[in-house]
């Protein structure tokens, strides 16, 4: 029997959506949480230096999207035609550019930046990637009949996208006046 043991940070964050697709899977895993103190000693051994990594039978691979792909492939959260997988992983690196966008800001709150700083970096950065990141989901919900993003049934991208909003919303950048948005967090 396949061992797999999910390493990530004590938080949601991007080992969120692999938990879920194991979960929905009916697939037991280890969840090796890590703290950041933990992480420092870890770091070096990593593939990536970076988590969360998913071990399998003793053979680390790391890289969030990688390893949800994997295990929505595995237990059919990928989309159920190859068009449809395309479409999923599209809608996936949708939330990468926008999570490399949104990079910026958190590490300038991670890391203590003055105020004035951050509000700089909301205004130019952070604002300007969520209006667009909103148009671009909205127009993927319109066109869906389902209300899911991608078909008509449950795919990994609609579990992602479902996390990053409600980080959104937990952290305050979620504009109430997103009515598709708001029915799309609702459904799942």
């Amino acid at each position: 029997m396949v061992h797999y043991k999910l390493m990530c940070f004590d938080v949601r964050g991007l080992g969120e959506v692999i938990r879920q697709l194991f979960y929905l899977g009916d697939v037991s895993f280890e969840d090796f949480r890590v703290s950041r103190e933990e992480f420092k000693s870890l770091k070096s051994n990593l593939p990536s230096g970076q988590l969360p990594v998913l071990e399998i039978d003793g053979v680390m691979i790391s890289q969030s999207a990688s390893i949800g792909r994997f295990l929505a492939r595995q237990y059919g959260y990928s989309g159920k035609t190859p068009t449809e997988e395309m479409q999923v992983d599209s809608i996936i690196d949708l939330f990468k550019d926008f999570m490399l966008t949104f990079r910026q800001f958190f590490f300038a709150v991670i890391h203590g930046y003055p105020e004035y700083e951050k509000e700089r970096m909301k205004r130019d950065i952070v604002k300007p990637a969520i209006k667009n990141y909103f148009i671009a989901l909205n127009k993927i919900l319109l066109r869906s009949k389902s209300g899911f993003l991608v078909g008509d049934d449950l795919t990994w991208a609609d579990l992602q996208i479902a996390d990053n909003l409600s980080t959104l919303i937990n952290i305050r950048l979620f504009a109430e006046k997103e009515p598709h948005l708001n029915v799309f967090i609702r459904k799942l």
